[in-house]
């Protein structure tokens, strides 16, 4: 079953159950594939889906971090709440050592040094680290491998 079957799966049973919150956010998320079959003109792969996931949960962790700062902690237990949501849909995160030596297998299979090849390790690593790993903080240690 595809991400995007099961996704719709679990809309479904929310409907069913009366989950008002938990049917929202599926919604939410259900939205945002479409838009982005319809922009595309394309049927989504599960790391398109996973794609989509990622930047959902972390404009979610910016919504909780200014309403925190707002002083609304109301809206960010909602936020938080939909984190949750979509956590359930993304693979098991890496540890930092799994992604240190991915890094390093990136990096030789490249045969890159200096700054110019973080594009190349990073094109490697991007499908690799999708959804399971932060990219930027994984292009950090990239960086620091190469120029350090």
């Amino acid at each position: 079953m595809t991400l995007k079957a099961r996704i719709t799966e679990d809309m479904k049973d929310a409907m069913r159950a009366r989950d008002a919150a938990r049917l929202s956010t599926i919604r939410l998320l259900l939205a945002a594939i479409k838009q982005r079959e319809v922009d595309g003109r394309v049927e989504l792969t599960d790391a398109d889906v996973l794609a989509i996931l990622d930047k959902m949960v972390k404009q979610r962790k910016d919504s909780i971090t200014q309403f925190e700062a707002g002083h609304r902690p109301d809206l960010a237990a909602v936020e938080q709440a939909e984190i949750a949501v979509l956590a359930a849909y993304m693979p098991q995160a890496l540890t930092a050592a799994e992604v240190d030596a991915m890094i390093v297998e990136a990096i030789a299979a490249t045969g890159v040094a200096g700054a110019a090849g973080i594009g190349k390790v990073m094109a490697i690593l991007k499908p690799k680290l999708a959804g399971r790993a932060d990219l930027a903080a994984a292009s950090a240690q990239v960086r620091a491998r190469l120029t350090g």
